[in-house]
């Protein structure tokens, strides 16, 4: 039986090495055979994996608490992408500049469960009220192949004023003409701390690790040979896309993943882990100061080393 990795946005280049991974055929090289699939938004993500109805899932490294209490249960594997991987782009006609969060100010703003907290703590750590100073909410019907897209065409519609959403979604408002981007907390943009709260990661319950340990290392080691196949040559994404993505984004994919190659990087480091921790405690999520050990399972650490 085919293995079950779920993701919660299809068309997300910070998700792509676990789409490469079984559709380059890596986890066949492997002997393994696995399905991708969409399972949103990335709460229900982890809820499906805390129940059994997923063997792997891939999202935000903060979100399995969600379903997994202090890590009780689960643990991240390795990091599909390093850094916190959302963008804020603003209405075009807002006049808004690159840096400027605290446009924000009065306007609506989609954003889904779990991203929606990075979005929400950086303005915290800005002076802005996410309550008070803002309209943060998911966007009306966004359930389908990538919350990104839904939030593009909202945008141009004018259903809000903004979002917070993966590259792929700001790249379609850039281009378009109809959106600014404002924030890209993985480059450096907004608080100092926001490219650290949290990254991309593949995670698996406790259980399957101390039943079946060989099972996934050799799931690890295929995101890992995905990730470095594609930045040895972006153009694979292209193949690895189309069985999931629109024509229009599928022509994108190839230019997105050449920009994100170097975040493709799958070993988590102490230092990731305490920022992912502190961020969890702010959004209290986690009640303690969790060990390294208690968060990434140690015994794949060598397969993900660079």
């Amino acid at each position: 039986m085919a293995l079950r990795i779920a993701i919660p946005d299809m068309v997300s280049p910070s998700y792509f090495p676990a789409i490469a991974a079984v559709e380059l055929g890596f986890f066949r090289k492997e002997g393994l055979e696995a399905t991708i699939e969409l399972l949103y938004p990335v709460t229900k993500t982890f809820e499906a994996l805390r129940d059994g109805r997923l063997d792997y899932a891939g999202g935000a490294a903060h979100a399995p608490l969600y379903a997994f209490p202090d890590w009780d249960g689960c643990k991240l594997l390795c990091a599909l992408s390093q850094n916190m991987y959302w963008f804020l782009v603003l209405r075009k006609d807002l006049g808004a500049k690159r840096g400027e969060l605290s446009k924000v100010k009065g306007l609506r703003i989609g954003a889904a469960p779990g991203p929606a907290d990075g979005l929400k703590r950086m303005l915290v750590e800005s002076g802005i009220d996410p309550e008070r100073d803002v309209d943060i909410a998911p966007v009306p019907g966004a359930t389908g192949l990538s919350f990104g897209l839904a939030a593009a065409k909202a945008l141009q519609e004018g259903h809000i004023d903004g979002f917070w959403a993966n590259g792929m979604g700001a790249e379609v408002a850039v281009r378009g003409g109809f959106g600014t981007l404002v924030i890209d907390a993985r480059r450096g943009d907004g608080p100092q701390q926001a490219r650290r709260y949290t990254f991309a990661a593949l995670v698996a319950t406790q259980k399957r690790i101390e039943q079946d340990r060989d099972e996934v290392a050799a799931v690890v080691r295929a995101v890992v040979a995905a990730q470095s196949a594609l930045k040895a040559d972006p153009t694979l994404a292209t193949e690895a896309a189309k069985p999931h993505f629109p024509a229009a984004e599928l022509a994108l994919i190839a230019e997105l993943v050449r920009r994100d190659a170097p975040f493709y990087a799958s070993a988590i480091s102490a230092e990731s882990v305490d920022a992912l921790n502190a961020f969890a405690r702010s959004l209290g999520l986690l009640s303690g100061a969790s060990r390294y050990g208690e968060v990434v399972e140690k015994r794949f650490r060598a397969l993900t080393s660079p």
